[in-house]
């Protein structure tokens, strides 16, 4: 699929008019680059409105890199390559990408609650769809081994709380019983306030390798996995004692495991972190409050960068980003 390319005044009088709507073929998977030089960052709000909900990504092509135009969801120099690595993707997973633009395009004003509840709607959605039904039926899921011991350690030092996930033969991966042990761990500084600081650390190779993938989709209906994600929220539980907590970051730090960390207040990095956020290329978004966590750290178009970018980003540029605040040996 190749990018629908839109010069600059051509695109405003396109969005203003509705007639944007009619160079865009499908329910959604499309690229739309605009030479965004000489543009102003904000249309006005009748065009920002129409925006909203156009079902395609929208790139600003600027040689500004410091721009990020309102209007765009994703910004790139004039001989960067990513819009052309986007239009692969859009192209292999149009629904989980499209639906995952809209989210973060629409997302400014919503408190952390209120993302919360937007983005594990969306990943229902998805979870109901044809792209990560065909991702599931090629992934069998596989017998996993019995647990050695409990999914987290918790150890407390007078007024320092020490959080560990302790999964490290799955690079600790975050299933349903880690999950439900995090939040309890959380309530512990949450409903103490003599924690003064909390720490979170991964044992083993890596921090966290993301959601395990033999539980994705397993829930009985995507109905009742939406109110179980509310209910049992590691997000919501880190947003609640943000201003105290410290995350450690080393090896792999994926999907969860760093929309997860973003919500602290500090995020430390090893070197050897890799970051990246793989669930668009499973027919889904992130679903363990990615869409409201790295926004707030990074903007959205970065997040969404990261989200439909196939690789992972290093430590130094998570640094260069604002995603983490320390890189350290």
């Amino acid at each position: 699929m190749d990018p629908i390319p839109l010069d600059g005044p051509a695109f405003v009088r396109s969005v203003a008019t509705g007639d944007v709507y009619e160079r865009l073929a499908g329910v959604g998977g499309r690229v739309v680059v605009v030479e965004a030089d000489g543009l102003p960052d904000r249309l006005d709000t009748a065009a920002m409105d129409r925006l909203a909900t156009l079902p395609a990504v929208v790139v600003a092509r600027t040689s500004a890199p410091h721009r990020r135009p309102a209007w765009a969801d994703l910004v790139a120099a004039p001989d960067d390559p990513m819009p052309a690595t986007v239009a692969g993707v859009m192209a292999a997973q149009p629904l989980a990408a499209t639906v995952l633009t809209l989210l973060l395009r629409t997302g400014g004003g919503r408190t952390v609650a209120e993302g919360l509840v937007a983005e594990s709607t969306a990943y229902g959605l998805l979870q109901s769809g044809p792209e990560f039904a065909r991702w599931r039926a090629s992934r069998p899921v596989r017998a996993r081994a019995a647990a050695d011991g409990p999914p987290v350690r918790v150890e407390r030092h007078g007024p320092e709380l020490t959080i560990v996930l302790d999964r490290p033969r799955v690079r600790n991966a975050l299933d349903s019983a880690m999950r439900d042990a995090l939040v309890e761990a959380l309530a512990v500084a949450a409903h103490d306030p003599s924690v003064a600081v909390v720490h979170l650390r991964g044992a083993g190779d890596s921090f966290c390798s993301g959601g395990d993938l033999d539980e994705f989709g397993s829930r009985s209906d995507p109905a009742t996995a939406h109110l179980v994600r509310l209910l049992a929220s590691p997000a919501r539980s880190m947003a609640e004692v943000a201003d105290r907590l410290v995350v450690h970051l080393h090896g792999d730090a994926v999907g969860s495991g760093i929309e997860l960390a973003a919500f602290a207040g500090r995020v430390e990095a090893a070197r050897s972190t890799r970051i990246r956020l793989p669930e668009v290329g499973l027919g889904l978004i992130p679903g363990a409050g990615g869409t409201v966590s790295l926004p707030r750290r990074i903007g959205r178009h970065r997040t969404l960068r990261l989200a439909l970018d196939t690789g992972s980003i290093d430590a130094e540029t998570a640094l260069g980003w604002g995603l983490v605040d320390e890189v350290t040996d």
